[in-house]
This record gives structure tokens, sequence and C-alpha cells, in this order.
């Protein structure tokens, strides 16, 4: 499955040939719930054909209606979903991304992607990580307030902590390592051994490996805060070795196999909620103090100027707050319109694609926790 954190790195999703096409629904994890999904994802699919042909002959369209269409009849794809789907397709493009929280219904025609709710997901301050950890196991959870599924530890994070474990075995058993989402054991690294002094040792090696693994290949990739699920004593010894600085300063002091996956993000959440609004209400207390100097705006016009001259440095956007039109990436100059037509997308997505684009920050931010009432909040560098 397609990643979104690494195409937004890469750049794939916000430079397109146009025409793009961007299209979002809610699923369903469940039978018999998801089998409504590929018959709601059809009739999306009919609205990007209608607004396709408004401008686009066949020549153009079919290319990026046949990988659309094939999706459509995939069941196995649609047996295996999450509670949100993004599609985007463009020329020599196509993705597909599975999400952890629902979205709502959207089929968009435009010169760009609509990004904004995967900007929404992948930088809302609500998304954290949790590493589940004893000394002889390890498994790696991405979630939300809303949602937490464990993920798959990267082939080479598996391989180093592997390799780091087995320079030091002195016993031929000791060892084994599983990989894979398939079964309940996925990404789970297991050693044995007769002598409880060599067992702690090898428990702090096996701490260091896995630190440095996630460090290297999640958490630098994700920058996502890590919290750490595990025994006491087990706490103690990681947070002594550990070097990563996104490693959270309280965590779940409990045997991780004792929690199911909703009891674990239960427990997180607990953890990462107060963090979550600290953070929110520290970047509107910002915008407050930048706009009494002259420092911020509400403004949409002058924002959208702001953001084509790489001024803002923070952008607060409004989940769920669309404002249909077009802006010049040149000039700045904005245009109002209508979401049905083929070339037209939302201001707030097309502002915020240029905030990242010139290194900027954009957040999105629940409607109520929002500083102002015009869908978006930017403190500028200068």
């Amino acid at each position: 499955m397609d990643s979104v954190t690494n195409d937004l790195a890469d750049g794939i999703l916000t430079a397109p040939q146009a025409p793009c096409v961007s299209l979002y629904q809610s699923t369903h994890r469940h039978h018999p719930d998801n089998r409504q999904d590929p018959i709601r994802f059809r009739n999306l699919l009919k609205t990007v054909e209608e607004s396709l042909r408004q401008k686009h002959g066949t020549r153009d369209v079919r290319p990026l209606l046949e990988p659309l269409e094939q999706l459509a009849g995939n069941e196995s794809f649609w047996n295996h979903t999450l509670d949100g789907l993004a599609v985007l397709s463009a020329p020599d493009i196509f993705r597909v991304y599975r999400l952890q929280r629902p979205v709502p219904e959207l089929a968009i025609v435009a010169e760009s992607f609509h990004i904004k709710p995967l900007l929404r997901i992948l930088q809302s301050a609500d998304r954290y990580q949790i590493l589940a950890l004893s000394r002889s196991n390890v498994s790696l959870f991405e979630g939300n307030r809303d949602a937490l599924d464990q993920v798959d530890v990267a082939p080479a994070a598996a391989e180093e902590i592997t390799a780091a474990q087995q320079a030091d075995v002195k016993e031929p058993d000791l060892s084994v390592w599983t990989h894979g989402s398939g079964s309940a054991n996925a990404g789970i690294y297991q050693s044995q051994g007769s002598e409880d002094r060599a067992l702690d040792a090898a428990a702090e090696r096996f701490f260091r490996a896995v630190d440095r693994a996630i460090l290297k290949h999640h958490s630098r990739a994700s920058g996502l805060p890590l919290l750490l699920a595990s025994l006491p004593q087990h706490q103690s010894l990681f947070r002594r070795i550990s070097h990563n600085p996104l490693l959270m300063r309280i965590g779940i002091e409990i045997d991780p196999s004792a929690l199911n996956v909703q009891q674990l993000r239960e427990r997180a959440w607990r953890v990462v909620e107060p963090e979550y609004l600290q953070r929110l209400a520290g970047l509107v207390e910002v915008f407050g103090s930048a706009r009494s100097k002259g420092f911020a705006s509400e403004d949409l016009m002058h924002v959208a100027d702001s953001a084509v001259a790489g001024r803002v440095s923070t952008l607060l956007v409004e989940a769920e707050r669309h404002i249909p039109g077009h802006i010049d990436a040149s000039s700045g100059e904005i245009t109002l319109d209508d979401l049905a037509s083929p070339e037209v997308d939302d201001l707030l997505d097309d502002i915020a694609e240029l905030v990242l684009r010139n290194g900027g920050q954009v957040v999105i931010v629940p409607a109520e926790r929002m500083p102002t009432d015009t869908g978006l909040a930017a403190i500028y560098r200068f």
C-alpha cells in the first residue's frame, strides 16, 4: 500500500501533471458494513467522469479512469479497508491510501491534487506511535485519538535488530525473527537463554538495537511522538539507553501483551491527549501574539499573497472547511468558484500546498479550537 508520508516528502503529490483526480470516502473495517463501500466508490467515479468530460476528451479521460475502475472491482481490496480511503490519479501517478479515520465523501478534478484530508491525518497534532516492548519482543503501532493499528517494522530495521543481537549471542539457538502483518506475532523478535545475567545483558543489547532501528527507520521519517508500552523495569532500562528525541516522557507501564488493541489505544490517548491540547493551545497563543504585532493574519487574500511570497511559517487550517476557488501560484490572486468545475479545488488546500512547498508548517485544527472564523490562521516569518 502507498505511503502518504513518503509521497509527500518526495514531492509526488504537490507537483503533478493535470488533470488531477482526488477521491475520498469513509470505509468500514468489517462485514457486512463494508459491502456498501465499493458501491459508493462507483458513485463517486461517475461524478469524476462527468467532471472530466466537461473539458477533456476520451483519449485523456480513459487512462485516468481505468485504474479507478480496476480498484472498484478489486474484491480483495474492499475486504481489507480501514476507516477511510483516499485515491489520487493523474497522468503517470496513481496512489491509494487506507486511512485511520473517516473522511467526508469528495470527488474533485482540478489542476492539482486535493490533499487537505491527507494533511489533516499527517499533520494533526493527535498522531503518535507506540513501541510495545518486552526484553524479547517488539512491535510497533500507529494511531490517533480514534484508531490504532499495528504497522510492519521496516525490513531494514528488522535486519539490524537481528544482526545486532546475533553478534553477541553465544548460544546458537537464541534468536528467531518473525515479520509480517498477517499474524498476532507480526514483527516480533524472540530470544531465550538459561542464565539470568546473560538474559539481562541480552535484553540491554536487544533494547539498544531496537532503539537505533526504530529511530532510524520510523521515528525520523514520521516525526511522531513515540509512546513506550512495557513493564516498569523495562521502561527504566530502555529510557536509560535510548537516543530517540521523540520518546515521550510518560509511558504505559504494563506488559503490552496483556492489552488488546482497543485497550492499548485508550491507555495511549490518556497520555497523548494532554500534550495534544497543550500543543494546540500553544499554537493559538503564538498566533494571537503575532497578530497583535502585525506578524499574523486570518484574511484569506492576505494569507494567499503571503503564502506565494514564502512568508508563512505556520498555517493553521480548519478541518472539514472548504472554500471553492483557485489561486494563481505566481501572483497569489484568488478566484472564488464552484467545486463542480473541473479545474477548481479548495483554496485552503491550495494555500496549504504553497506553504509546504516553501518550507512552512501546516497544522489541521478542529473547528472548535481554531482561533479564527475564516478557515485559516497564518503566522509569518517576517
